[in-house]
């Protein structure tokens, strides 16, 4: 199932340990192609947690509050809410649940169902995980494309697909 190589002393078995995601530490984010394409829209979520468990089924679970968007313009924020995109109202969360994660050497290799707005859809990512510390660091990014979640509102064609979804920071051991 998965390749591992020693540990140093000290240093908790990546496979063996639960961690949780450090909100202070990390980010969530998507980026989307917006005005035909001349310009990314990036945006980020400030509340959200998530766990990595590879003895574990699912291994990996994110759970992300739908509200929590910003994109640093509040009238998008707004409209992103709306029943047009996320639907927060009906649909307060984004979750990402893995139904298999393999681990070779510092490559996360993960298949899941990404769930929004009341639909879902499959998403194959790849991640890099390093020791720092105690700590893990990850780098995780996809594409998936909204439309597929009902996000599909385009004024003029101006939003293109797919959206890029980024997450990036720090994983602690879950007490």
């Amino acid at each position: 199932m998965s390749t591992h190589t020693a540990d140093p002393v000290g240093t908790p078995a990546i496979e063996t340990t639960r961690w949780r995601i450090d909100p202070d530490r990390s980010s969530v984010e998507f980026h989307v192609k917006g005005f035909w394409g001349m310009a990314t829209v990036k945006g980020r979520f400030s509340r959200y947690h998530g766990t990595l468990d590879l003895s574990a089924q699912p291994a990996i679970e994110l759970t992300i509050e739908a509200d929590s968007l910003d994109t640093t313009n509040e009238k998008r924020d707004t409209h992103l809410r709306s029943p047009d995109f996320f639907d927060a109202g009906k649909h307060p969360y984004v979750r990402f649940v893995s139904q298999s994660a393999t681990l070779d050497g510092e490559r996360l290799h993960v298949r899941g169902r990404l769930h929004a707005r009341g639909s879902s859809i499959p998403l194959e990512l790849n991640a890099t995980l390093r020791s720092i510390g105690d700590d893990l660091e990850i780098e995780a990014a996809t594409e998936a494309d909204h439309r597929q979640l009902g996000m599909t509102w385009n004024r003029m064609s101006m939003i293109r697909t797919p959206t890029k979804l980024v997450v990036t920071g720090r994983l602690v051991r879950d007490a």
